[in-house]
């Protein structure tokens, strides 16, 4: 298998509005889907493309370094992928809105990327990254005026790798030591507002496929999480697969190696490759 490439690119101004873009250096014709007419009138294939999101409660010290093994694999089988970095709490415009704020845009940056296709765009995100990543998927319900809101690109299909996907539980719960609390910067009833335009529960029905991955192991994001917004997505009337990896841990889900990961590959190549 030809070995990807990798291109740093900036998004905004602050030196952590910034991405890697993996791009394999061949174009593998079993992930191909259309063609169109580059400079010269050459063809060249379009790439479906996979936003990865780290996770890392939104705080520092984490970055996308996290996700870098998940970008190298998906280029290595055909994909690009998008690893991207945002400002998060602990840092100067970190937290309500800036960490919406750059996430949002590093996803509409996409629309301005060469030979991607723009209908073969999914977003992956693992733990603060899990919550992003189906939050990106929901923009389109954010009311205006909100962060997030008005999307200029958005994903066909959204994987949650042991996500926060309610953040008004998170915060009950006290995930992370009170993370939530910390993005949003206050507590659900002082800042409802800001949950609803935030918690991807709230932003139900999201209208894409969705893959919730969770190890039945977890002690930093509880399985629940998952199940329970599963539960609710369904009956919202989205479609949602469930799949809580046994013996598998918080950090196990995003081994490059581990079939956690292999399922979500797999699941990407039926939803972006059909």
């Amino acid at each position: 298998m030809t070995a990807p490439g990798r291109r740093e690119i900036a998004y905004g101004d602050h030196p952590d509005q910034v991405g890697d873009l993996h791009l394999p250096v061949a174009d593998p014709k079993p992930v191909s889907r259309g063609r169109r007419v580059g400079q010269g009138g050459t063809e060249s294939r379009r790439l479906p493309l996979v936003v990865l999101i780290h996770g890392g409660f939104w705080r520092l010290p984490w970055d996308r370094t996290l996700m870098t093994p998940l970008a190298r694999d998906l280029a290595t089988r055909g994909f690009a992928a998008w690893n991207i970095d945002y400002r998060r709490v602990g840092q100067e415009g970190g937290g309500w809105p800036g960490t919406l704020e750059d996430v949002a845009a590093a996803a509409d940056a996409v629309s301005g990327f060469e030979s991607i296709d723009p209908d073969r765009v999914a977003s992956v995100g693992h733990s603060a990254g899990g919550h992003l990543a189906l939050w990106l998927a929901g923009r389109h319900r954010i009311p205006a005026g909100m962060p997030g809101a008005d999307p200029l690109a958005r994903p066909c299909a959204a994987v949650s790798q042991a996500g926060v996907s309610d953040l008004v539980a998170g915060a009950r719960d006290r995930l992370g030591g009170g993370a939530c609390q910390a993005l949003l910067g206050a507590e659900p009833a002082a800042a409802a507002e800001r949950y609803a335009a935030a918690s991807p529960l709230a932003l139900l029905p999201l209208g894409v496929p969705q893959l919730l991955v969770h190890g039945a192991r977890d002690d930093i994001v509880p399985p629940e999480q998952s199940r329970d917004y599963a539960a609710a997505a369904r009956a919202t009337g989205d479609e949602v697969e469930l799949a809580e990896v046994s013996r598998a841990d918080h950090f196990d889900v995003i081994g490059s190696g581990h079939p956690a990961w292999i399922a979500v590959v797999d699941w990407l190549q039926r939803r972006l490759n059909a």
